[in-house]
């Protein structure tokens, strides 16, 4: 079972309807948004989890977030972790490159699928720290494990993710947010990637 398997089975019929609702369109619809977005902030921990000490700051991560319920937690602190996550696997601009190109292969607005992403970005961290608990996996094992995660997409929507991820990754020659220079943070962002309790 997938993590996006995982995921549509946490939020069940309600939850997915309930997401539909938030995009404006059909279950179909959101179903596939939610497998895209999902995808995405995978990819984005794969992408980290290339260099090693992106791989042990996700895994530290994971720790922090195995006694939390995401699927039944407020919208407010669901958003703040949420937001938190996101810095630190895509950056403030990636993300918002994200939504944006989902959002139009979609056909829905980029500000709802804003919206949903730091909703599910805890989500996707709570799976995945259970799954990292239950196998007993280290940060080697975790990058793999990712890895496969993504390599279980459909082949158009890993093609779109890859393209989009290489955009803010810099291609695959580089690893991970590392060598981004400060003028691609803002602020209030964190670089993505580096080890940091306040994920």
């Amino acid at each position: 079972m997938t993590l996006h398997d995982e995921l549509l089975a946490g939020l069940g019929d309600s939850g997915l309807e309930q997401v539909a609702g938030m995009l404006d369109t059909d279950t179909l619809a959101a179903r596939n948004v939610l497998e895209a977005v999902s995808g995405a902030i995978v990819g984005g921990m794969a992408r980290n989890a290339e260099h090693p000490d992106g791989a042990e700051a996700l895994r530290g991560a994971l720790d922090d977030h195995m006694d939390t319920d995401p699927f039944n937690g407020d919208v407010a602190s669901l958003t703040r972790d949420g937001h938190s996550i996101l810095g630190h696997v895509l950056g403030g601009q990636g993300t918002e490159q994200v939504a944006a190109g989902l959002a139009k292969n979609a056909g829905v607005g980029t500000g709802a699928v804003m919206r949903l992403m730091p909703l599910l970005a805890p989500m996707v961290l709570s799976l995945l720290a259970n799954r990292a608990t239950d196998r007993d996996m280290d940060a080697a094992a975790l990058a793999d494990d990712l890895h496969r995660e993504q390599a279980s997409l459909p082949h158009d929507l890993a093609d779109l993710l890859d393209g989009m991820l290489d955009d803010i990754f810099g291609g695959r020659t580089r690893r991970g947010l590392y060598e981004f220079g400060d003028a691609d943070r803002t602020e209030h962002q964190v670089t993505p990637g580096s080890p940091n309790p306040d994920w």
